[in-house]
């Protein structure tokens, strides 16, 4: 079993949590959340040491943002919350889920996965 972690990112919930303009342009919100996670395999997150696999989840308006180094992007087809139960459900390994929604939280912890709010990515 991989011991590395995944850390998945609820792009839609984590890009809304912030009151500033997201909805005049969703890829471009969505872009930027997946540049401000590149390094965050490197160094990790105050509470989760590196290394880490990061991935973004993107669904909607913003499934044509392209993954970067460092930063997966996963293009849900559907649901982002159902990608990204299925992602956790197959990684085989620790995951860290980033993401706000509360049935999400449940979805995944049930399947033995940490949470951690969009504040985590600050």
């Amino acid at each position: 079993m991989e011991t590395r972690v995944l850390l998945v990112v609820d792009a839609a919930n984590v890009v809304g949590s912030r009151p500033d303009g997201w909805w005049r342009d969703r890829p471009g919100a969505t872009a930027r959340l997946r540049d401000r996670l590149v390094g965050v395999g490197a160094r990790g997150l105050a509470d989760l040491p590196p290394p880490v696999d990061v991935v973004l989840v993107v669904e909607g308006a913003a499934r044509g943002v392209p993954a970067v180094d460092g930063v997966a992007v996963v293009s849900a087809p559907g649901s982002g919350d159902d990608s990204i139960v299925e992602l956790v459900r197959t990684a085989g390994r620790p995951c860290v889920v980033v993401t706000a929604d509360r049935g999400l939280r449940e979805r995944v912890t049930a399947l033995g996965a940490a949470v951690r709010g969009p504040r985590a990515l600050d």
